[in-house]
């Protein structure tokens, strides 16, 4: 008990820094650190596949998206005069939502309602049924597989929204590489023209530790994408953290070195086929079931023992490749952004 205790004054603590911070670098590190102690929160609870996820997106993709955005715009805040209207409406929130709350069943109260419906048959069936050893993983990809599907449709969707508003940059990124531009690393920190990708943010190429540490664990970092894409149904992963772990990567490959490196492994255009192939794999693994004489989704049409096995990694994979195309197709976005396009921080 006295561990919760901790981790939970531990994070008021870190989030009332957070607000009162002016230096915006000092305050992506401690959002990183306020992730990492929710996830321990949640691993103590026992919710180890959230606890996996929270550390992936918000420690690890927001954080280095976070050092992206501080490239294009400067590290300190500008002070603005104090606000009751905004104060209030966050106090009347949080009041709202504490109230919520207070008729809630106790955690871990075994008569709760969710332990006396649908949780008994998804914990007997994903052995019985589903053959998964993660009952996350069979209730995301197998019993809830038409919800799953419409969250990596909202993926694609923002994917497409973003580069829409950032339509000139994204254009022009794309005409800069289609013109095979290969600006060597470390070459002028001025500005690039308007359209194209920017030189590395707050030149931290030219840190030596920096560049040994990165090349040195972004193999490690993409290996183990890859593990926690393949053991999703064993353990805790699976697509969307594989993807966030993979793209956080190869963008933090990105901002240490160069943008333009990262492209010419992963072009911008091959990221945006490889959204729509995510979103695709997913779906046609449900019009295959259709066409075998099942349901959508069923994927016991696959075989009998091994079905749902099959069925799962297809849209796992999926799900893994739309979510790491879409992350660093954004950072491409806004790594083309010029400065011009950037507003100052408020």
């Amino acid at each position: 008990m006295w561990v919760e205790l901790l981790l939970l004054v531990l994070v008021v603590l870190v989030a009332v820094v957070i607000a009162r911070l002016g230096d915006l670098f000092a305050a992506a590190m401690l959002t990183g650190i306020f992730s990492l102690l929710c996830a321990g929160l949640y691993t103590i609870m026992d919710a180890v596949d959230v606890a996996f996820t929270e550390a992936a997106v918000g420690a690890g993709i927001t954080t280095v998206l976070f050092l992206g955005a501080l490239g294009m715009t400067s590290t300190a805040e500008r002070q603005q005069r104090f606000r009751w209207r905004p104060l209030l409406v966050v106090v009347l929130t949080g009041g709202a939502l504490m109230w919520g709350t207070s008729d809630m069943p106790a955690f871990g109260d075994p008569a709760a309602p969710i332990h006396h419906h649908v949780e008994p048959e998804y914990l007997e069936g994903a052995a019985s049924d589903i053959h998964v050893a993660n009952v996350v993983t069979a209730v995301l990809a197998s019993y809830r597989g038409y919800d799953t599907l419409g969250e990596v449709t909202v993926v694609f969707t923002a994917a497409v929204g973003v580069m829409l508003l950032l339509g000139r940059a994204a254009g022009g990124a794309a005409r800069h590489w289609r013109r095979g531009a290969d600006r060597s690393l470390g070459v002028s920190e001025g500005a690039a023209e308007p359209g194209e990708l920017r030189d590395a943010p707050m030149l931290m190429r030219e840190k030596p530790v920096l560049r040994v540490s990165v090349r040195l664990l972004i193999p490690f970092i993409l290996l183990f994408a890859l593990y926690v894409q393949a053991h999703g149904d064993f353990g805790p992963g699976g697509g969307f953290q594989a993807g966030v772990i993979f793209a956080a990567g190869l963008i933090l490959f990105g901002l240490i070195f160069d943008p333009q490196a990262v492209a010419r492994v992963f072009p911008p255009a091959v990221a945006e086929t490889l959204i729509a192939v995510g979103v695709l794999l997913y779906g046609g693994t449900g019009v295959a079931t259709l066409l075998l004489g099942g349901k959508f989704l069923d994927y016991d049409e696959f075989g009998l023992a091994s079905g749902q096995h099959y069925g799962i990694l297809a849209v796992e994979l999926g799900v893994g490749i739309a979510v790491a195309a879409t992350m660093v197709r954004l950072y491409f976005a806004f790594s083309a952004l010029h400065p011009e396009d950037v507003v100052e921080p408020q």
